[in-house]
């Protein structure tokens, strides 16, 4: 069983600060694959077309036939833990200054043997569950977890090191009047985040937000308007070095497309929002949330971003609110590879159209507060990249994947132009 992980002490403020540091980075293409599965939570390996062999570790041509169709294809995670060991000195920084730190071999039910990071509480000979698990560098590895559930079991250290678990860290959501925010605070607050600090801009103007989340214990609301830079700062100089976790919820939101607006009013409003507020507090909060990554049990580890489904392929009934959320995609894009020198993950949620106000006469399914709220939870638990919220953004997915071209033109269809 786990040792149940304790609040970190308060911080002495003379103290330094540990510099960031990640463990290896260099992989091979063909081993990119499983960091793209990792990137989504999914257990893959390269299986052979012609020989149907189980491939690892990942590599260019079959091992048995030598035949180059190998694809990635999702597999039993199930195994036996045939033998460990715990490593206690690293010529790398980050594993010395992490050690112990176990390692063992899994023998898989598909067929291969497997390295693999071992967690605590699995016992040599007994049943195992692989995860594929983003480390600290943006790189997938294999983690053996026991087959049942045990007690404290994320409090493991190797285990807490391959996700971005809200557990004892202080989160900042950034738009109190977002029908999302109050589900969100709920849901951080039950994964044991210490304080959740929510952004409001405009107090002036009364909201039913407000008066649901002030009054509770650990969360605390403070001026934040994501579109006035001075206001950005000025949150960031008060919380920006204790800020563990960014939840970035703002949204403009309006529909209609480009000819059927008349002017660019709206799409103003929806760039300073969904895509120049974004940068707004990377440049604010990013800095001093990456020089914090390696500060122990609460330390920087994610910056997620929520948008909608649509940022990949344009829904012209809110065509330029699909356009600033496409913006905002690349740039959250752009965030992950600046961050990554440090660690700091970037978690991009997408989701369907929600039961915000402007989006009544949308159809049905819906995505609701509670599942957006959880989507982002179990995120950051199993340290996610990419998460898909909702039936919408899952089939919108499937058939981007499938062809790009072919979801614009189902997208489009059946509408005439000017």
């Amino acid at each position: 069983m786990s040792t149940p992980l304790s609040p970190p002490l308060k911080k002495d403020p003379q103290k330094r600060t540990q510099s960031p540091l990640r463990p290896p980075e260099a992989r091979s293409r063909a081993a990119l694959g499983l960091t793209a599965a990792a990137a989504e939570g999914r257990f893959a390996l390269q299986v052979c077309d012609d020989c149907g062999t189980v491939q690892y570790p990942p590599r260019d041509v079959c091992g048995s036939c030598l035949s180059a169709g190998l694809e990635w294809q999702d597999i039993s995670p199930a195994g036996t833990l045939l033998a460990e060991t715990r490593i206690r000195t690293s010529i790398n920084l980050y594993f010395r200054e992490r050690t112990p730190w176990r390692m063992g071999s899994v023998q898989l039910d598909a067929g291969p043997v497997v390295l693999c990071h071992v967690h605590g509480d699995c016992e040599r000979g007994g049943e195992v569950t692989l995860l594929n698990r983003l480390d600290a560098s943006g790189q997938g590895v294999l983690l053996a977890v026991p087959k049942d559930r045990t007690s404290n079991m994320e409090d493991d250290p190797q285990m807490r090191a391959l996700s971005a678990n809200p557990k004892h860290r202080r989160i900042l959501i950034t738009d109190l009047r977002n029908p999302n925010t109050p589900a969100l605070v709920t849901s951080l607050l039950e994964a044991g985040a210490s304080t959740v600090f929510v952004g409001e801009a405009e107090s002036w103007r009364p909201h039913a937000n407000r008066d649901l989340l002030s009054g509770l214990e650990k969360v605390s609301v403070l001026p934040l308007d994501v579109t006035d830079t001075a206001s950005v700062e000025r949150l960031a100089g008060e919380i920006g070095g204790k800020t563990d976790i960014l939840v970035n919820n703002a949204r403009f939101l309006r529909p209609g497309g480009v000819l059927a607006r008349g002017d660019t009013a709206f799409a103003r409003e929806e760039m300073e929002t969904n895509y120049l507020g974004l940068m707004r507090l990377a440049q604010a909060f990013g800095p001093g949330m990456c020089a914090r990554t390696s500060d122990g049990v609460n330390s920087a580890v994610a910056w997620v971003n929520i948008l909608s489904v649509f940022a990949l392929s344009n829904s012209p009934d809110f065509g330029c609110f699909s356009a600033s959320n496409a913006a905002a995609y690349s740039l959250s894009q752009s965030l992950r590879g600046e961050f990554r020198a440090s660690g700091l993950r970037v978690m991009t949620v997408f989701t369907g159209p929600d039961e915000d106000d402007w989006t009544q006469p949308v159809p049905p399914p819906k995505v609701n507060a509670k599942a957006l709220a959880r989507s982002v939870v179990t995120g950051l638990q199993q340290g996610l990249e990419d998460v898909w919220c909702g039936d919408v953004a899952m089939e919108i997915r499937e058939r981007w994947r499938r062809d790009p071209k072919v979801l614009e033109r189902e997208l489009t269809q059946g509408r005439e132009g000017a």
